[in-house]
């Protein structure tokens, strides 16, 4: 194990040991005169059950940031397993043949089929570093069941029972 002081800290080591921890996926969306922006994150939590609040974390150098601060409002869509795909697309890495087609839930675009939705709108926004919390209150949630695409070690994973014994 390696140890280092907060004055040593490469940021890729940092981030690599982050990776360490899986999280789910989701691609956060908002819209501006019409047009959808969507970024993936998988820094993403629920604040508070009342009322109910969830935090995004939005780097300052990413367009989503800018956006949010113009829109005050955003949806967040959990990828389901096959959605690998989205994923890489709102990370800026684009899917050959690709055609990203939003639904509508109340007004909000989300991707269609994921695993949940949050509709929310921004109720407070903390600088912290080189990235921003926005706390949005959630409007309108819908889930629905099935295998989420994890993210673990740089990879998208997919999750396997534990053998019982």
């Amino acid at each position: 194990m390696t140890e280092n002081s907060s004055a040593a800290i490469d940021t890729r080591e940092l981030r690599n040991a982050c990776g360490l921890f899986a999280t789910g996926i989701t691609v956060v969306t908002t819209e501006l005169d019409g047009e959808v922006h969507g970024m993936t994150a998988n820094a993403f939590m629920s604040v508070s059950l009342e009322p109910p609040l969830l935090v995004i974390s939005v780097g300052h150098k990413a367009r989503l940031h800018a956006l949010l601060q113009e829109t005050g409002r955003y949806a967040i869509s959990i990828l389901r397993h096959d959605q690998e795909d989205f994923s890489s697309h709102f990370a800026g890495w684009p899917v050959e043949g690709l055609e990203v087609e939003f639904e509508r839930r109340n007004g909000y675009a989300v991707l269609p089929n994921a695993l949940a939705y949050f509709l929310c709108k921004v109720v407070d926004a903390h600088p912290a570093g080189d990235h921003t919390l926005y706390i949005g209150e959630v409007e309108y949630l819908e889930q629905d069941t099935g295998e989420p695409v994890l993210f673990y070690g740089g990879k998208y994973r997919q999750m396997t029972p534990l053998e019982e014994g």
